[in-house]
């Protein structure tokens, strides 16, 4: 199968709670204007970014019915969603952030607990 840009993260499975983010292009000038080298930027504390996937959430513990150690677990795994969708720009900590290129692009690997605001247009889906 060839990659293209409408599949190429479409194998990319998020583990948990964290979701995968396309960092935002930085702006190369503060608002009063001074041109900020790239390295200054890419330090910044925080980032923000799309939502490019998201894991299924926090996984609930199963029930234990220890009365019946015979029987064969086959009970799948339940998760508590996350409230992070793909296509939300995300404000989040670049601390809990882990970097990654995929494709020869950046991401960013975020655990939910690193998102500090989501910004969520609903029209972009209807």
């Amino acid at each position: 199968m060839e990659i293209t840009k409408e599949n190429k993260l479409k194998n990319l499975i998020i583990v948990g709670d964290r979701v995968l983010i396309k960092p935002k292009k930085l702006s190369e000038k503060t608002s009063s204007g001074l041109y900020l080298p790239p390295g200054v930027q890419e330090k910044e504390k925080i980032q923000s970014g799309f939502i490019m996937k998201a894991g299924p959430g926090y996984p609930l513990p199963l029930p234990a019915d220890e009365d019946e150690s015979w029987k064969e677990k086959s009970e799948p795994v339940k998760y508590i969603p996350l409230q992070a969708k793909e296509g939300d720009l995300a404000i989040f900590l670049q601390k809990g952030a882990l970097e990654v290129i995929y494709e020869n692009e950046r991401y960013f690997i975020v655990p939910q607990s690193s998102i500090l605001m989501l910004e969520r247009d609903d029209e972009i889906f209807e």
